[in-house]
């Protein structure tokens, strides 16, 4: 149980959440382990099978806070909402702001800024830890370039400005990916990213990784009531959702790239976790699916200090208060959205 931006999070899995006067009782095998005032609340987000009493939802209803199920994985099910509900405000100021090059950039340039500036931790981390295993003039070469462009991505003054600055700092970062890897060289390598297929076991587990944040970052925005479709940098395209992108681009460094490193840094899996198709394409076998999973779901449960919120959560709960900082950004709550910017 953690309180977020007045919103309370269920991380049990097993915890039942009734009503019990202008209380929200949390329960687990029928002892009481939490008692929250619903007034102090603007939002509910459970990861638990075991549900809430139908008295809670209806008076979560009634007094317009967002109850949301998700599975223990973090996959969005369902948000309770009554009659009228403040969501439809909030997504209108989304599609206005969509709409709108100006006001969608100045997100957009906060989102790549973030995303910049975890990847040159990441080489930088790399380079504190593994510095006689690495050449650290190409690393500080790296480092410099992605620093470099971090005031210009600031100033950026169009979308496509800002892809080009993106794509520099993407090529510079990626162009060292390879040298993170420190271990199992003849079976996991980097010569660049490659997908829809991947051609290699790097590859392979970058987009498995990909498609797991784009998941969570989904659920996190749905959950929050925005509309994880509409983005503001990746713009609209059926099926795809864009928003979710954006919004994934700063953890892609922190959270997927650095999950990845440290699964073949450690052996935590092997070549025989993979299999090449006819047709080229490296795919994951299903124990090395479920090796990744179960890696990935204990990842989520390590704690960390959010930067911006300076409070401590799991990495699993981190693209939920980005959601949270996003949607206060569209309701004007905030002058600008805070990325995630990891220490």
């Amino acid at each position: 149980m953690r309180r977020l931006l007045n919103t309370l999070f269920i991380s049990s899995e097993d915890a039942y959440l009734s009503l019990d006067g202008e209380n929200v009782v949390i329960k687990r095998d029928d002892a009481i382990i939490g008692r929250v005032p619903l007034h102090t609340l603007k939002g509910i987000v459970t990861f638990s099978y075991a549900g809430a009493s139908p008295s809670l939802m209806g008076k979560c209803a009634d007094a317009g806070v967002d109850l949301v199920f998700c599975t223990p994985g973090g996959r969005f099910l369902a948000r309770v909402a009554g009659i009228a509900h403040g969501n439809v405000l909030l997504r209108r100021e989304q599609y206005r702001i969509a709409d709108d090059p100006a006001r969608s950039l100045e997100i957009a340039r906060t989102m790549i800024f973030g995303k910049l500036a975890n990847a040159r931790r990441s080489l930088e981390r790399t380079l504190r830890d593994h510095k006689p295993r690495v050449d650290e003039a190409a690393f500080r070469d790296a480092a410099d370039i992605l620093t470099g462009l971090l005031p210009q991505v600031r100033a950026a003054e169009s979308a496509d400005v800002l892809r080009g600055l993106e794509g520099a700092g993407a090529k510079a970062y990626f162009d060292l990916f390879d040298a993170m890897i420190l271990r199992g060289k003849e079976h996991f390598f980097m010569r660049g990213r490659n997908r829809r297929p991947p051609l290699d076991n790097v590859n392979s587990m970058l987009s498995f990784a990909y498609y797991l944040l784009a998941s969570d970052c989904a659920s996190a925005l749905e959950s929050v009531g925005l509309d994880a479709y509409v983005g503001f940098m990746h713009r609209d395209r059926p099926g795809r959702r864009s928003l979710a992108l954006d919004i994934m681009e700063e953890l892609r460094p922190c959270v997927a790239d650095r999950f990845v490193l440290t699964l073949i840094n450690n052996r935590q899996i092997s070549a025989r976790d993979f299999i090449r198709e006819e047709s080229g394409a490296v795919r994951m076998t299903p124990d090395g699916r479920s090796r990744f999973l179960k890696a990935w779901q204990e990842r989520k449960s390590e704690t960390l200090k959010h930067p911006f919120l300076e409070e401590k959560l799991p990495w699993g709960l981190v693209p939920y208060a980005q959601a949270l900082l996003l949607a206060r950004r569209v309701r004007g709550d905030l002058d600008g959205y805070p990325p995630f910017l990891w220490a």
